[in-house]
């Protein structure tokens, strides 16, 4: 089954040295108002999971959830986490470090949409973190 969520290795390594610095980490994208659609990256103790987040999966071990609404339009995407300069006014944890997350995306071949409603929903909400 294809991932749903991938980093470049630029990215997957800004996330094992903040975890290292911080602890514990939850990426979230809400395409809210504060940083659109931009991954937004927590303490894990800090942010509190939505009953509607959904689990897209795991970046060196730090799950990766986006808010129902911005699953249902990415559903057939498949994003790449990845790291950039600049723009970093943010609440973000590597905001400290003058960088930001940034997401790109890709729709998935219809092969892959296949596997994916094959293998049902992702999990959701706070219980998804135990999984």
């Amino acid at each position: 089954m294809p991932p749903r969520v991938i980093a470049t290795p630029e990215a997957a390594a800004l996330l094992r040295r903040l975890e290292k610095e911080h602890g514990r980490l939850i990426l979230h994208q809400s395409g809210g108002c504060c940083e659109g659609t931009a991954p937004m990256c927590f303490r894990q103790r800090d942010f509190r999971v939505g009953s509607r987040d959904v689990l897209l999966g795991r970046i060196e071990d730090c799950p990766v959830f986006v808010s129902g609404p911005v699953f249902d339009y990415l559903a057939f995407c498949q994003l790449t986490i990845d790291v950039t300069t600049g723009g970093c006014d943010s609440f973000s944890l590597e905001a400290a470090d003058g960088v930001r997350l940034l997401t790109r995306s890709r729709l998935f071949t219809d092969a892959e949409v296949a596997e994916l409603d094959a293998a049902g929903p992702p999990p959701r909400g706070p219980n998804a973190l135990a999984g």
